[in-house]
C-alpha cells in the first residue's frame, strides 16, 4: 500500500471516529451500548445528533474540498472559500427570510439561503465574463463579498423587533444545533453535487501549477476550469451556508494540515482535505457540546477562535519566507 492510500485510510478511519464521537458527546453523553437498547436516552442519537453528525461531516468535507482546490486555483495558501462572497451571498438570502418572519416555516429560509447561494453565484459569473484572469476573479468575489456583507448589516439594522434581530445574530454565528434531517436532505445532495465538479478540476489544477500559458499547452481549457471552480464552490459552500450559517476557516486551515502528508501536488490534496475538513468539523462540533455553561458555544465562534490565530501564523510564516 502506498504511502497516499495509508493516509486516506488513516483520515477515513478518523472520519468514522470522529462521526461515532459525535453522536455520543454532549450535555448527555451517550454510548454506544446504549443506542439500539431501547433506552429512553437513545432518541437523543436519532432525532437530534444524526442529523447534525451527518451535516457536520458533509460540510466540513465540501468546505475542506473547497479550500483545496481554491487555493490551487488562485495559488495562494491564504485563499478561503468565502473569498468568493458565496457564503455571504448565501447568508445575505436566509437573512432576507428571517427578516421577513418565515423563520418559523418549514424549508423556506435553508431554501432562501440556497437561493442566495446560487444567485451571489450567477453574479459572480457576470462579474468575471469572459476573462480568466485570477485578480478579476478574486476582485470580483471581493465586491460580491462585501456587497452581501453590506446588505446583511441592513438587513439586521431594520429588523422588526428586537426577536428578529436576536435570530438574525445567532443564525449567521453558524451552529448545527437543532438541525435535521430535512435540512440534511435539503444540503447534502447539493454538497454531492458540488463536490463532484471540484474533484473534477484535479488534473487540471496540477496542469496549473506549471502556469495559465503552460497549462493552456497541456490541453487545458482554463475558462471551463474557473466555471467548475465557481458553481462547485458555489454549490457546495452556499448550500452549507444556508444550513448552518457562516462556518468559517475549515477552508483555510485544512489543506495546510494535509499538504505535509501528501505533497504540494494539488490532486494529490483533494480527498484528504476532504476527509481531514469532515474530521475537524464534525470533532469542533463534539467539542462545543462538551463547554461548560446552560447554552452552547456556537461553532462558528469556536472555528473563528481557532482559524483567526492560525491565519495569522500563516501570514507571519510567509513574511520570514519573504525576507
Amino acid at each position: 500500500m502506498s504511502s497516499y492510500s495509508r493516509v486516506n485510510l488513516m483520515l477515513a478511519m478518523g472520519v468514522l471516529l470522529a462521526f461515532a464521537l459525535s453522536l455520543m458527546a454532549g450535555k448527555v453523553w451517550v454510548g454506544p451500548s446504549l443506542w439500539f437498547s431501547g433506552d429512553p436516552r437513545a432518541f437523543i442519537i436519532f432525532d437530534l445528533r444524526l442529523p447534525r453528525a451527518l451535516l457536520g461531516a458533509g460540510i466540513g468535507a465540501a468546505s475542506g474540498l473547497a479550500g483545496a482546490v481554491l487555493q490551487s486555483y488562485l495559488r495562494n495558501p491564504l485563499a478561503d472559500p468565502g473569498l468568493l462572497g458565496v457564503s455571504t451571498s448565501a447568508a445575505l438570502g436566509a437573512v432576507l427570510a428571517i427578516f421577513l418572519g418565515f423563520s418559523g416555516t418549514v424549508w423556506v429560509v435553508p431554501l432562501a439561503g440556497v437561493a442566495g447561494g446560487l444567485l451571489g453565484m450567477l453574479i459572480l459569473m457576470l462579474l468575471v465574463g469572459r476573462s480568466t484572469s485570477v485578480i478579476v476573479f478574486i476582485l470580483a468575489g471581493i465586491i460580491l463579498a462585501n456587497i452581501s456583507g453590506a446588505l446583511t448589516a441592513l438587513l439586521i439594522s431594520l429588523a422588526p423587533t428586537p426577536f428578529a434581530t436576536s435570530e438574525i445574530v445567532n443564525w449567521l454565528m453558524g451552529a448545527l444545533t437543532d438541525r435535521s434531517l430535512r435540512d440534511a436532505l435539503i444540503v447534502l445532495p447539493m454538497l454531492a453535487v458540488g463536490s463532484a465538479l471540484l474533484f473534477a478540476t484535479a488534473r487540471m489544477l496540477d496542469a496549473l501549477v506549471l502556469g495559465e500559458a503552460v497549462a493552456r499547452t497541456l490541453g487545458v481549457n482554463v475558462a471551463r476550469l474557473q466555471w467548475l471552480v465557481v458553481i462547485g464552490i458555489g454549490l457546495a459552500i452556499g448550500g452549507s451556508t444556508a444550513v448552518t450559517g457562516v462556518i468559517g476557516f475549515v477552508g483555510l486551515v485544512v489543506p495546510h494540515l494535509v499538504r505535509p502528508l501528501v505533497g504540494q501536488q494539488p490532486s494529490l490534496g483533494l480527498l484528504p482535505s476532504a476527509l481531514a475538513g469532515a474530521i475537524l468539523l464534525l470533532t469542533a462540533d463534539a467539542l462545543v457540546r462538551l463547554v461548560p455553561g446552560a447554552s452552547e458555544l456556537r461553532l462558528g465562534v469556536a472555528m473563528a477562535l481557532v482559524g483567526g490565530p492560525f491565519f495569522l501564523l500563516l501570514i507571519n510564516r510567509m513574511r520570514d519566507t519573504a525576507v
